[in-house]
């Protein structure tokens, strides 16, 4: 259907693992894997990050976490570029309450940012896939949310790395983010909402929720948060 790297030694330093719960079911195994290649500038980097740590603490997005069965879901930060560039920024949190949601942000405001390379969300969606599998907790549903601000442009065909994602059952959801900056590498041939919804998205219920601008990133990221959270299905354009 159409919708449907070892950690890199150089700036690769990673936050301590979170412990393990024997206990560990939850209503969602989220990974949000987050695009770091040199397009995104410091001022989009912090904005892209703030926009995460605002939409993980928005009463709303809790409301939605707290309404699922097991009132909890848990979630894997991941960066990636090129190809040779993936890491586990923030590892797989149990977020369920308004407390491990601020510990979980904080962490992120902590970490340092590394920028590089090209821009290969085909790396990213691998990558991605093994975070998943190494969840120790276990969820009903298992999404990628992949956001960026450009194409597949280093590594493997990002819809051949889509399609063996979506075939383990694993949802693909995006947020591309419509700038208006240059950007470096292979321009994308469609508007990058489009490319998203044809090369990138996949699996039951895929959807793509666009951002104008960087400025616009952390509604967009709340919104897509409360629906990916909810499990509300709907059209591709959120």
């Amino acid at each position: 259907m159409r919708r449907r790297s070892l950690l890199a030694a150089s700036g690769a330093a990673m936050l301590p693992a979170a412990p393990a719960r024997a206990e560990g079911a939850v209503d969602l195994l989220l990974v949000l894997a987050v695009d770091v290649s040199r397009s995104i500038d410091d001022d989009e980097a912090r904005l892209q990050r703030e926009g995460y740590r605002s939409a993980i603490t928005d009463p709303r997005v809790l409301e939605a976490i707290r309404s699922g069965m097991m009132g909890a879901i848990a979630v894997a930060y991941v960066e990636w570029a090129g190809s040779d560039y993936q890491r586990l920024v923030i590892p797989w949190t149990h977020i369920g309450n308004q407390a491990e949601a601020q510990e979980w942000a904080a962490m992120l405001e902590r970490a340092p940012r590394v920028a590089l390379s090209w821009t290969s969300i085909s790396g990213g969606l691998d990558f991605s896939m093994r975070t998943l599998s190494e969840s120790p907790f276990e969820g009903t549903r298992r999404v990628i949310d992949v956001s960026g601000d450009g194409v597949n442009n280093s590594g493997l065909p990002v819809e051949q790395v889509r399609d063996r994602v979506v075939a383990e059952g694993v949802t693909i959801n995006g947020l591309p983010i419509m700038n208006d900056r240059p950007t470096f590498g292979r321009p994308s041939p469609v508007p990058l909402d489009h490319y998203y919804r044809d090369s990138v998205i996949g699996g039951d219920g895929a959807f793509l929720i666009a951002a104008e601008d960087f400025e616009s990133f952390g509604n967009a990221v709340r919104r897509k948060l409360v629906r990916e959270i909810a499990g509300l299905a709907g059209p591709i354009f959120g």
